[in-house]
């Protein structure tokens, strides 16, 4: 037990920052922060470097693109013209689409209000998979970005560690099932911060072998 909660620690300080933090996004309950999370998802879920998605999510912010409502009212070329300013140039063009389509869907459906689709759920995890998978470009992988950010703010989502956490942690020497890894993470660690740092960990390969080398 020593060893892994060395490995905790080490995996912690190398990684133990959310995507939504890193984006700027001050996670709360509300509209405006839960739909920049659904944004920075589905921006994310693109085969895409994850700190160029997290940049392109910054410059729709700073281009006031943080609501719904904002987003369907923005031009498509404003769209293209904020994603290009964060570097997100691969997939701009059909980004911008479907980030106003979804705004257009959200608002029509749920008022740009994501609490909503939680309400909609009623505590049922698959049934929120199935309606946040309406949203363009929200993919399976996109969906399980979100759950893991929005437990911090959506308990009823906690522990929330998918197979990517889980590859993080079998990368660093840590047990693969989520009831073992929070045993061995500690009650004070928060699951979205520990399944960012897993997922962190997934993605450099060097880094985890350093993290799997603490004592």
């Amino acid at each position: 037990m020593s060893g892994e909660r060395a490995r905790v620690r080490a995996l912690l300080d190398t990684y133990g920052r959310t995507y939504a933090d890193e984006a700027g996004i001050r996670l709360k309950d509300t509209p405006q922060p839960l739909y920049q999370l659904l944004v920075l998802s589905c921006l994310l879920s693109a085969r895409i470097q994850a700190n160029i998605a997290v940049a392109a999510s910054r410059a729709l912010s700073d281009a006031g693109l943080r609501t719904a409502r904002r987003m369907k009212d923005a031009t498509w070329q404003q769209r293209v013209d904020a994603l290009g300013e964060g570097g997100y140039r691969r997939y701009d063009e059909r980004t911008a689409t479907q980030l106003g389509d979804g705004a257009e869907l959200l608002l029509g459906s749920y008022g740009g209000d994501l609490r909503r689709i939680r309400d909609a759920a009623d505590g049922d995890t698959d049934r929120l998979r199935k309606l946040l998978r309406v949203v363009p470009g929200l993919g399976p992988a996109g969906v399980d970005i979100f759950l893991r950010e929005a437990q911090a703010v959506w308990p009823e989502l906690a522990p929330h560690l998918d197979a990517k956490a889980l590859q993080g942690a079998e990368r660093v020497g840590l047990p693969t099932t989520p009831d073992a890894l929070l045993k061995a993470a500690g009650k004070k660690t928060e699951p979205a911060v520990l399944a960012a740092a897993l997922v962190r960990a997934a993605l450099d390969k060097k880094g985890a072998e350093e993290i799997r080398k603490a004592k």
